[in-house]
């Protein structure tokens, strides 16, 4: 495993979240607005972190008809996911300005 993909897997879930905040997706219309923000993800990686969002509450799925073609399932944040959500973009900044000031030689 690539160390980028080792640093995605780390923050995968919380990029899921924000996306999902915005508007409710499918996963491969996730995958398609991860790779409009830069991050290129396949779907066998997203299917399995959206399942354990589901399993702790973080997101829930509903199966929609299509216009397109078969029923999806579309994914909405959660009260819970909304709090995880709040946590992630903490702990982010939190780690974001540090290594940012390591990485450019700052201070």
């Amino acid at each position: 495993m690539s160390i980028r993909s080792q640093l995605l897997k780390g923050i995968l879930e919380g990029c899921i979240l924000a996306v999902v905040e915005r508007q409710t997706v499918y996963g491969y219309e996730l995958s398609l607005k991860l790779q409009d923000y830069g991050l290129s993800v396949s779907e066998g990686s997203i299917y399995p972190i959206l399942l354990r969002l589901q399993k702790e509450k973080l997101i829930r799925g509903e199966m929609k008809k299509s216009s397109t073609g078969p029923n999806r399932k579309y994914y909405y944040l959660t009260d819970e996911g909304a709090e995880a959500l709040d946590d992630f973009k903490v702990n982010w900044e939190g780690l974001k300005a540090p290594v940012d000031r390591l990485l450019h030689k700052e201070g």
